[in-house]
């Protein structure tokens, strides 16, 4: 691939290497392979339920010692709104004012999303603010026309004059609506800190961001986290960080070749939330907590608390006797090997292969030291409701080992007929849900880029200002780029999972006040 000096200095000062970018384009050119599913992951057999006893048994066991360790809540929050409005949005481009009402708009286009926002209207934690608005722009406001009153209530709540909200991020919307406030996000995030990713009175939150939302987030924090502190006696600590400009991906037309705007320059996008991997790898902590930014809930934190303190108290317990076992192999203690593995095949989904049992004892040690000394991540999972996103799997690798793996749609050869089978099939869905252990049984944290996938990742096709062009998204955070972790599933309730896609779903019952 030949570069011209612009191109290379372009390219430098994003600090992506040459090879990086020719490997890319390789991946446009073979295309990538789909990963192979041996089955669905089911109860028993890669998930696990618990009781509501030794949940609580785990809750409490976390709660006994989380204050030996160092703790934060990992938040990817960079994304705008965009996609929440873009019914209204296209309501507002194709509606003919003059001559149609919204209800003939909603009978000739069936938009089912539309009449169900403006049924719940006064529902949305923003109504009053958006109509207070409404009413300084236009005194005669609610003597208007019931069309008009509707029609300028989204054109105000979108406008770039006024509210904006596709283009802010999600995180400073508001969400929900209590007694005396509203509440974005940001503000849930941190109080759900307090109560399961706080040690020693601190609670420690960190937020994935784009540059030019920072200051948003910001301002939401400098009013409330004194507030919040106070209501759980302790301190909150706020950390930012950006997606890293050497993740972004080199964009290319549909020949392959490298795609350049009107200027000649070369075209990258951002790679995709695979790419906070190395936001993750930069946390110095013990146990970090994944929750994305809009996966909130009203006025019932702590039962959303209860079961991430569940899940934290199971990784504990498995971290415990990996680390006694890898403290054990590595003095050359007396170790029943076959016990560890064991716990590996029934703790760990983990299954050696049979040449494994053929090898002397030294190179049985070395293969269950590499077992064992990865990060570990424990996923809550809930049952499968339709929503779109991925789900639990057990996968099959080109040696012919099984793993168990968050897997994507897009990542599946839907036109084989047994790989769409076990997709229908699968029983639970992945809500973004992880506690994971980022230290080895040294208390050395572990370099997180080691243990990703990268034949995984996705290829995905775009369009801007008429031109079709695709790009690479890196190994998903929770896909590929966690592939090689130890993994373990567990079935949480449905409650554990409010993510707000569309504007609409503020009007689900997690969403409202009681």
């Amino acid at each position: 691939m030949n570069f011209s000096s612009e191109d290379l200095s372009l390219i430098n000062r994003k600090g992506i290497s040459i090879p990086r970018i020719e490997n890319q384009i390789n991946i446009f050119t073979q295309g990538i392979t789909n990963i192979v599913l041996e089955r669905q992951a089911t109860l028993n057999d890669g998930i696990i339920r618990f009781s509501e006893v030794e949940l609580e048994n785990l809750a409490n066991q976390f709660d006994s010692d989380k204050n030996r360790f160092k703790l934060t809540k990992f938040v990817p929050a960079s994304g705008a709104a965009s996609r929440m409005f873009q019914f209204l949005n296209e309501f507002l481009n194709e509606l003919d004012l003059d001559n149609q009402t919204i209800n003939s708009y909603l009978n000739s286009k069936k938009a089912t999303n539309l009449k169900v926002f403006l049924t719940g209207i006064e529902k949305f934690p923003f109504y009053n603010k958006i109509e207070r608005e409404l009413l300084e722009i236009y005194p005669d406001y609610k003597k208007g026309d019931k069309n008009l009153k509707r029609y300028y209530f989204i054109k105000t709540m979108l406008s770039e004059d006024y509210f904006d909200f596709a283009n802010k991020p999600k995180g400073v919307l508001d969400f929900h609506q209590y007694e005396n406030n509203n509440c974005t996000p940001i503000e849930e995030h941190l109080k759900e800190s307090l109560l399961y990713s706080n040690s020693n009175n601190l609670a420690e939150v960190h937020f994935t961001v784009s540059e030019a939302h920072q200051a948003q987030f910001e301002t939401i924090i400098k009013k409330s986290k004194s507030k919040i502190e106070d209501l759980g006696d302790s301190k909150i600590e706020v950390a930012y960080s950006y997606q890293k400009s050497e993740t972004d991906t080199l964009a290319v037309d549909f020949d392959n070749q490298p795609l350049r705007d009107s200027e000649g320059t070369l075209v990258f996008r951002p790679g995709g939330h695979g790419a906070l991997i190395e936001n993750l790898n930069a946390i110095n902590s013990d146990i970090v907590f994944i929750k994305n930014i809009d996966n909130v809930i009203h006025n019932r934190t702590d039962k959303i608390a209860f079961y991430k303190k569940a899940l934290a108290g199971l990784l504990l317990e498995l971290q415990n006797q990996i680390f006694n076992d890898l403290n054990n192999i590595h003095a050359y203690n007396e170790v029943d090997l076959n016990q560890v593995l064991t716990f590996i095949k029934t703790n760990l989904n983990y299954k050696v292969t049979d040449e494994f049992y053929e090898k002397d004892k030294e190179t049985k040690r070395e293969a269950i030291v590499a077992i064992l000394n990865r990060p570990i991540r424990v996923c809550g999972m809930v049952q499968n409701e339709g929503e779109p996103g991925g789900g639990p799997f057990w996968i099959k690798d080109s040696k012919g080992n099984l793993s168990l793996q968050i897997v994507e749609t897009s990542q599946i050869d839907l036109n084989n007929k047994q790989q769409e089978t076990i997709l229908k099939n699968s029983t639970h869905f992945n809500p973004v849900d992880l506690v994971c252990g980022v230290k080895n049984f040294k208390g050395e944290k572990f370099d997180l880029t080691q243990f990703i996938d990268h034949s995984t990742g996705f290829i995905v096709e775009k369009n801007k200002n008429g031109i079709k062009y695709k790009s690479y998204e890196l190994p998903g955070l929770w896909n590929g780029a966690m592939a090689n972790w130890i993994t373990v599933f567990v079935e949480v309730p449905l409650i554990t999972f409010n993510p707000v896609k569309t504007v609409n779903d503020l009007l689900k019952p997690t969403h409202q006040p009681d």
